[in-house]
């Protein structure tokens, strides 16, 4: 096996606060180096010195799954309203995430018809991550690689790499930094069902997943996700964000030939959980928040 690089700790940038990681490894004889990436990712590097006949990656992450406000930043007044130009100073600093691809007959037509009227910003950006939700239907794909943004229009449905590869392509021909982003993504089951509208995950679930960061001053570097069409939250967990896909992937080796078996696990519990509120206080219940309040 060549030395192999696994992007599977989470970004130094996550919202959602880490009490701890593990990553353990077999072959049980080999060499692992710590490392940042130049974009400031995590990189595990292993080295195998014998040959071997089972490689394994198992990575404990324990997280603290407050809920998150996506919407809880504040942006710099020339950015308040879409669309805006960067300063020339942060134009310069923000250069590989303004890179654009050549579009297609069907990306130029995708762009022509976004509504460019100028508003907030956040309207501006929910409306974008919706319409391609809206468009692109979610894939299962265990193909290697990212589709083009042409291919991803075309077919009209991706994985979330695709889906997110086409919004940061989207973003970035309108004039704005972004950036491809791999991580966790883990959903938990609601207390409460919702009375209006879909409830979320039936079951605490965890997978691998890919998203778009786009960076607006003052803010920073802020989480889209085209596959749900919502801004990235608690559940959304970084570990690598790169201007191309190709320096984002989670495990990247090679071996040489051989049979291969492969199969992979993800899985959430659930080790401390506090109570919490999922019903409104009666008048009663706060008066003796505040009397208990006034009282400290």
């Amino acid at each position: 096996m060549s030395p192999h690089t696994v992007r599977l700790r989470p970004a130094p940038h996550s919202r959602t606060p880490i009490h701890s990681y593990s990553l353990k490894s077999k072959p049980e004889e080999h060499f692992i180096n710590g490392q940042q990436d130049a974009f400031g990712n995590y990189l595990a590097r292993l080295v195998f010195p014998e040959k071997c006949t089972e490689f394994e990656v198992d990575v404990e992450v324990i997280a603290d799954m407050t809920v998150i406000n996506p919407f809880d930043f504040f942006v710099e007044k020339y950015a308040e309203n879409c669309p805006f130009d960067y300063t020339d100073q942060l134009k310069q600093e923000l250069q590989p995430y303004l890179e654009t691809l050549e579009g297609g007959p069907l990306f130029k037509k995708f762009l022509a018809n976004v509504n460019m009227k100028k508003r907030a910003t956040n309207d501006f950006l929910v409306e974008l991550n919706q319409q391609v939700e809206y468009d692109i239907e979610y894939l299962l794909r265990m193909e290697p690689g990212v589709q083009t943004p042409e291919e991803t229009l075309r077919e009209a449905k991706g994985s979330c790499r695709d889906s997110a590869w086409l919004l940061v392509q989207l973003l970035r021909h309108m004039g704005l930094a972004a950036r491809f982003t791999s991580g966790y993504l883990v959903q938990l089951k609601p207390d409460e069902e919702s009375l209006d509208g879909p409830s979320g995950a039936s079951e605490d679930f965890t997978d691998l997943h890919a998203w778009c960061e786009v960076f607006l001053p003052g803010a920073g570097w802020v989480g889209m996700d085209p596959t749900s069409g919502l801004f990235a939250s608690e559940g959304h967990i970084p570990l690598a964000c790169t201007p191309n896909p190709v320096s984002a992937a989670p495990i990247v080796g090679t071996t040489d030939e051989c049979e291969v078996e492969f199969d992979f696990s993800n899985t959430v519990e659930r080790v401390l959980e506090d109570p919490r509120v999922t019903k409104p206080y009666n008048e009663t219940q706060w008066q003796q928040i505040m009397g208990r309040r006034l009282l400290g």
